[in-house]
């Protein structure tokens, strides 16, 4: 039994959602009281988000699950600058055409899992740069700054981690911190926004922005983080060879984005069921408890559950009939991925432009290995011609080449 008394905080323990919390107490008790407004900051530096952002995602949906108010920060002023946490290099500069692009097709995920609307209940989405944009840069040192020390932000893992590899950290994203801080200053102000949550890399921006609300409002905020989310190998969730799980039907196909759950480790299926599905506890248990080939039919559950919940009944249900017609039937569903064949375009090729592998030299190991077929045909040389048929990786990459 949790010890927990909100619905909030019993829910998301239960679903393994909690990694850190500022004040669990405090925030318990909170949430056992009252409407709490919280949110989750996403930059916009792409069309649509991916896989490894649907974990935060769905927090804001159990938020309004139990009775609590989502607010979704988009990062259109943030985004300019660029998050230094668990990043190498400086991110590229969007302009704002980009980056309100950008906003307006991240937000159709959103629409899918959260009920916006003016009640108390109700998910906004709002914008950072509504009032970052209007800073001016000496009132922000004036107001903001003193209450920061260069020694604390140095202290920083985001910081520190890029200065001990001697890669350039630019005073630009050093601001990052100050701004992503600010944000739940204003969240307060103008909605009464009470809790920030986000990923366990994000502790130190949340901590930051707990410090600067009491200093500067001398309102009581809290913090939640949930655990690093990696896959049973240890892989980052959400990377593949073939690149990113994007949650937008134009960054991926609905028939890959259902097979990246259908083919998940053994050991994810609970967790992830857990996470990223709204199925009750007791058939999670029962579902997870399943061995041997019987765990393919909750993988399948996985998959179908995920898929309704990010791109819809219609699109979950067309996903499973294809890949019935494709590994139970034999056949070719009608969402596979299509190949149209350009000119010389080789059997290697062929693999690289659908995404089945990352290079060339992937291509030839594959070849080698006799796991490339054309229609059932085993291919050998891997320049040899691309030609119309289904062409296979294994048993789960399948693609029409035409």
């Amino acid at each position: 039994m949790s010890e927990y008394t909100s619905d909030l905080l019993r829910l998301l323990d239960e679903r393994g959602y909690v990694h850190q919390m500022t004040d669990a107490t405090g925030l318990d008790a909170l949430a056992a009281r009252q409407i709490v407004p919280g949110y989750i900051g996403f930059d916009a530096t792409a069309p649509s988000l991916h896989v490894g952002s649907l974990v935060q995602i769905m927090m804001l949906r159990r938020l309004q699950q139990t009775g609590h108010k989502p607010i979704v920060l988009m990062g259109g002023g943030t985004t300019r600058i660029g998050d230094p946490s668990g990043r190498d290099e400086s991110r590229k500069v969007l302009d704002d055409a980009t980056i309100a692009e950008n906003i307006a097709g991240i937000r159709t995920v959103f629409e899918r899992l959260l009920t916006f609307g003016d009640g108390p209940t109700d998910a906004i989405m709002v914008n950072n740069d509504d009032w970052l944009s209007q800073l001016g840069y000496i009132d922000l040192l004036r107001d903001v700054g003193p209450h920061f020390t260069v020694n604390r932000m140095l202290s920083f893992d985001s910081v520190k981690l890029r200065l001990e590899r001697e890669q350039s950290l630019t005073f630009l994203e050093f601001n990052y911190m100050i701004l992503q801080a600010y944000d739940f200053v204003e969240l307060g102000r103008r909605h009464g926004c009470r809790l920030q949550m986000g990923g366990s890399d994000q502790w130190g921006n949340i901590v930051n922005g707990i410090e600067l609300s009491r200093r500067m409002e001398s309102r009581e905020v809290y913090g939640l983080t949930t655990p690093l989310l990696t896959t049973a190998d240890g892989a980052k969730m959400g990377k593949t060879a073939a690149g990113a799980v994007w949650l937008n039907e134009p960054q991926l196909p609905a028939y890959d984005f259902w097979q990246y759950w259908r083919n998940v480790d053994d050991r994810d299926v609970g967790r992830f069921l857990r996470l990223f599905t709204d199925l009750p506890l007791s058939e999670i248990a029962r579902l997870e408890s399943l061995e041997g080939a019987e765990i393919n039919a909750a993988k399948i559950v996985l998959a179908n559950e995920v898929t309704k919940l990010v791109r819809g009944e219609e699109a979950s249900a067309s996903a499973e009939a294809t890949a019935s017609q494709t590994f139970a039937a034999g056949g070719a569903g009608d969402d596979l991925p299509r190949l149209m064949i350009a000119a010389e375009m080789t059997v290697a090729n062929a693999l690289r432009e659908l995404g089945f592998v990352a290079s060339g030299g992937e291509a030839k190991r594959k070849v080698a290995e006799g796991a490339v077929k054309i229609d059932g045909e085993t291919i050998t040389d891997p320049a040899a011609p691309a030609r119309p048929g289904k062409l296979s990786l294994g048993k789960k990459r399948h693609a029409i080449l035409s």
